[in-house]
């Protein structure tokens, strides 16, 4: 920064000046540059439009992380009432609703298993289950990943599978079965920096990263979008007759949204990265080695699975409590009979009700039940406490608070846009789709969507782009400012709003390009030292497979799983 003088130029100045704090720069230019947009919402007394001036900030801000992502999710509870779209109590009550507190309890259950070390006992068998060579141990990473990420959030099944992976490649190399960093000549670094890991090793942390997202989408509670979606759906059209619940989303998303998806990764990376149908290359040649030398990595995992000892009174407990709440949670309303809620007519416990209940009941439980032999025996005690079966203090320290802004944030920031009727304005911008075929239209979607989220998180857009979805199914002809008093309604797409929304949803979750696209893809990038061409490069046949099969589910087995999809349903007219 110093010019042949010495001296600091007027040029180096301005150039540090934007480096270091360009953050600062974006937050008070932002606002400045779309003031013409609130200046026209106050003018016109058009309050979709002071909408539209928040949701362009907040995009910007969430895009750029110019402030935390977190701090942004609480612009609403500030702006929407200083715009007379919503009222603080309004705002403030978006923000602790009831799908939140099952994403909340969703989370206690996770940080529950990791408390308990129950997730790498599974990890580990389920790995020495599938074998231990290249091609067999990534099939078992990916299988255990999507079974962790049904239930654990896909960034804590990421930051989980990423040491067990180092481990494994670390005896890779020390046994000499392939190379598991690049070259100075395949990959220059600089002095210091950690080496750039080879082409198989990517493989792994592709994979893992991948499926985590691929696995968020089997359940509600696997990932932020679904039950950010689950709450503006519910919102916008509550009488809708296609109800979101947990048995009706696993059967909707498993079979071909993971499943096939799943296998189509799995072959996709085999393809890339693992030289398959090229036995003959480098990494084909090196794959032969690995396998014939699989057992000296079956005795490292072995190794660590031992050290494990034998279950624990704690992850016994862990397994009962989980099993026991699926089972609930799949039998309050299956959909095809009447649930346990019908028989005991208490149809309006929520499945976060349930899950707040086996939260309370782990904070109740002991790890260990040796204080029993004290009951009938003599003195002395013992002054020990029995732990429970998890630690507020681990709660506080471990689980991704701001996650809950984020998605509050959203039911706000979507109420708002209802309310203000920006969201129906959007919609009837792209009502001439109206002509295109059903399929297409989906299709187009779920473009908008993987698009739309390569480049920023997948639960704002999510929160951005729904509600834009929805109102995309009815187009309102009413002059009249207030949303709430439209009488007069016209079909703007023919297509039931489930249908349209659901596969927009999920595909969020498989953008596969970016390390910012999504949680997995930043954590593997940071933890692997992985460079975005790499990522960007792996990540296009996963991202069009992902694409291509939700298409396929929406329009195949989806309309098999909610049948009233096939036709625009009355309620919505």
């Amino acid at each position: 920064l110093v010019c042949s003088k010495g001296k600091l130029t007027h040029k180096d100045s301005l150039l540090s000046c934007c480096k270091f704090h360009w953050r600062g720069k974006i937050i008070f230019i932002t606002p400045v540059v779309t003031m013409p947009i609130l200046a026209l919402g106050f003018c016109n007394d058009r309050a979709e439009y002071k909408c539209i001036y928040l949701i362009v900030n907040m995009a910007v801000f969430w895009i750029s992380e110019c402030i935390p992502l977190y701090v942004t999710s609480l612009l609403p509870l500030v702006f929407l009432p200083l715009f007379g779209i919503l009222s603080t109590e309004r705002c403030c009550s978006l923000f602790f609703t009831n799908t939140l507190v099952m994403f909340i309890a969703g989370l206690f259950l996770a940080v529950a298993i990791e408390y308990s070390n129950l997730h790498k006992r599974i990890a580990l068998g389920t790995i020495l289950l599938a074998g231990c060579s290249p091609r067999r141990l990534l099939l078992g990473l990916m299988v255990v990943t999507v079974f962790l990420s049904m239930w654990i959030s896909n960034s804590a099944t990421t930051a989980l599978m990423c040491p067990i992976i180092k481990a494994i490649l670390s005896e890779m190399e020390a046994e000499k079965l392939f190379s598991v960093y690049m070259t100075q000549d395949e990959e220059p670094v600089g002095e210091g920096e950690p080496p750039h890991p080879s082409k198989m090793s990517m493989a792994f942390y592709f994979g893992v990263a991948y499926t985590a997202s691929i696995g968020g989408i089997s359940t509600l509670i696997g990932t932020g979008t679904n039950l950010t979606f689950k709450g503006i759906y519910e919102t916008r059209f509550p009488k809708s007759k296609e109800k979101i619940t947990f048995p009706g989303w696993m059967v909707y998303a498993i079979p071909i949204g993971v499943i096939v998806n799943l296998l189509m990764l799995y072959i996709s990376l085999q393809i890339t990265h693992m030289a398959l149908f090229r036995p003959n290359s480098k990494i084909g040649q090196e794959v032969k080695t690995a396998i014939a030398n699989n057992h000296l990595v079956h005795g490292t995992i072995k190794q660590n699975f031992a050290e494990l000892g034998r279950m624990t009174c704690h992850e016994i407990q862990i397994i009962i409590i989980f099993s026991i709440m699926i089972v609930l949670l799949f039998t309050s309303h299956p959909g095809f009979m009447p649930g346990w809620s019908d028989a005991l007519n208490l149809q309006g416990v929520e499945g976060s009700a349930v899950m707040l209940l086996f939260v309370v009941i782990l904070f109740a439980l002991p790890t260990q039940y040796t204080f029993f032999k004290y009951c009938c025996g003599s003195a002395p005690f013992t002054g020990r406490t029995m732990d429970a079966c998890i630690s507020w203090n681990f709660i506080h320290n471990n689980m991704p608070w701001g996650l809950c802004f984020l998605i509050g944030g959203g039911f706000a920031l979507a109420e708002g846009s209802k309310v203000s009727g920006m969201a129906k304005m959007l919609g009837e911008s792209l009502s001439f789709v109206s002509t295109i075929p059903r399929d297409v239209v989906i299709g187009v979607t779920l473009l908008i969507s993987i698009f739309c989220t390569t480049f920023s998180s997948n639960v704002a857009v999510c929160n951005i782009l729904t509600p834009v979805f929805c109102e995309m199914v009815i187009s309102s002809k009413n002059q009249s400012q207030n949303y709430y008093n439209s009488q007069l309604q016209a079909l703007a797409v023919k297509i039931h709003p489930l249908l349209l929304t659901l596969p927009a949803c999920l595909v969020m979750s498989f953008s596969f390009f970016l390390p910012v696209s999504t949680p997995p893809n930043a954590i593997i990038s940071g933890y692997a030292n992985i460079k975005t061409k790499y990522m960007a490069m792996a990540g296009i046949l996963p991202t069009v497979f992902g694409v291509l099969l939700l298409w396929i589910n929406a329009v195949t087995w989806g309309i098999l799983i909610y049948p009233g999809t096939k036709e625009f349903p009355a309620w919505a007219k």
